[in-house]
């Protein structure tokens, strides 16, 4: 499953992470190479571990979406047996991971300083809604919350609208910025031999992508919604075209694009009213109804092409069917077909990320079965005997 030339080869996560966030978190670094143990128990598996009507078969297409790669074993950590079994896998492991709320695995007995003495140097990672500390932190939340308490919702959405709250991608944001501070708290016990706990707030991540517009509000003044409109450029914006719902993503930086799209346009490359950007921004409500009427009848991909070629940014707003058949993301490995028996294959996305030593990264196995690879984790890995697992499964402890 995993490959000895991967960047994270070597490095193995016990993970007890749900949902979203952190197992994407997890799901990158077994990507990049990491042995990625997931635990579950039947009685309380993922909640995103789930059927859906989706792909031709009924599965979770969202658990499928962060768990490639992974291991799968099952402990029921009600059971103070299965909590020992668990400090046992923390002992042969570098990373612990949990994304539950502040305290859960404390009142287990799985909080940082317990699995401190089980592997004195182990870095956990623990990702909440608001951290471990201070007055929010036992708020529950997921991605849409997360965007609100950032600020990013009411950054997004038209100035005479509300804030859109709904569509960041913010679990797939807190999992990345994870997986960023797990390596980084890897690399100083490499140089320390300490062990770390690295505490992660989503909303905290909301926050961090909001700096210029916090730096308004410091001085008193409150941002506006910009809806699709920039604070610099003019015209910029997402355009309907001739073609039914395919859509033109516009941004003119500069006077050389400027004058780059009159031409394609057949305007004149000169006009005053539009000749500097501060003229353009002057006239952005006319400009921009000026180029919708353009654009209107406009086929979609020809004119992104023309656009391209004058060095104009524009591009057609994508599908995901766009995505997954498209020739350049299929030739870098970033779009593969995954299969698995009695299903038919399908396109997934790859790890985004290319290395000159090696190519093994990004999906290696699909989704595991829970509790697929308890041969390997609880026989080979902590050596219990076939007679002590079938005990342990007749008294519930693994179920």
């Amino acid at each position: 499953m995993n490959s000895a030339s991967a960047p994270l080869a070597g490095v193995r996560i016990a993970d007890f992470t749900i949902h979203a966030a952190g197992p994407f978190c997890t799901h990158l670094l077994a990507q990049l190479g990491a042995e990625c143990i997931k635990i579950e128990s039947r009685s309380r598996p993922d909640a995103f571990r789930k059927p859906h009507a989706v792909y031709g078969r009924m599965s979770a297409a969202t658990f499928d979406q962060v768990s490639s790669n992974k291991r799968s074993v099952r402990l029921n950590l009600k059971q103070p047996e299965a909590i020992a079994l668990a400090k046992r896998l923390v002992a042969v492991s570098d990373v612990a991971a949990e994304s539950f709320r502040p305290g859960v695995l404390e009142r287990l007995g799985l909080g940082f300083e317990a699995l401190r003495e089980s592997r004195p140097d182990i870095v956990m990672l623990s990702l909440s809604s608001c951290g471990q500390s201070g007055p929010d932190s036992s708020f529950a939340g997921y991605a849409p919350l997360f965007g609100a308490w950032g600020g990013l919702g009411w950054m997004s959405g038209y100035s005479d609208g509300p804030p859109v709250e709904m569509r960041h991608v913010m679990d797939h944001s807190a999992g990345l910025h994870a997986a960023l501070a797990t390596l980084a708290a890897l690399h100083q016990r490499r140089r320390t031999g300490q062990a770390q706990h690295v505490d992660l707030a989503a909303r905290e991540v909301a926050s961090a992508m909001i700096g210029d517009a916090l730096v308004l509000a410091s001085a008193g003044i409150t941002p506006p919604r910009p809806g699709n409109g920039d604070a610099s450029m003019a015209p910029h914006g997402v355009y309907a075209t001739a073609t039914p719902d395919r859509w033109l993503t516009l941004a003119v930086r500069d006077d050389a694009a400027w004058r780059a799209l009159a031409r394609v346009a057949g305007w004149p490359e000169d006009d005053p009213d539009y000749a500097t950007g501060s003229m353009r921004l002057a006239r952005r409500e006319a400009l921009d109804a000026r180029v919708a009427a353009w654009l209107a009848g406009c086929d979609a991909d020809r004119i992104a092409e023309a656009l391209q070629r004058e060095g104009v940014c524009a591009h057609v707003s994508w599908t995901m069917q766009d995505i997954a058949c498209d020739p350049h993301l299929r030739a870098r490995g970033a779009i593969v077909d995954v299969s698995a028996p009695d299903l038919p294959a399908r396109a997934a996305v790859g790890a985004p990320a290319r290395f000159s030593r090696t190519s093994d990264v990004g999906i290696r196995s699909l989704t595991p079965a829970l509790g697929q690879d308890e041969d390997y984790v609880f026989g080979e890995l902590l050596a219990l005997s076939r007679a002590q697992r079938d005990d342990l499964e007749a008294r519930e402890i693994i179920c």
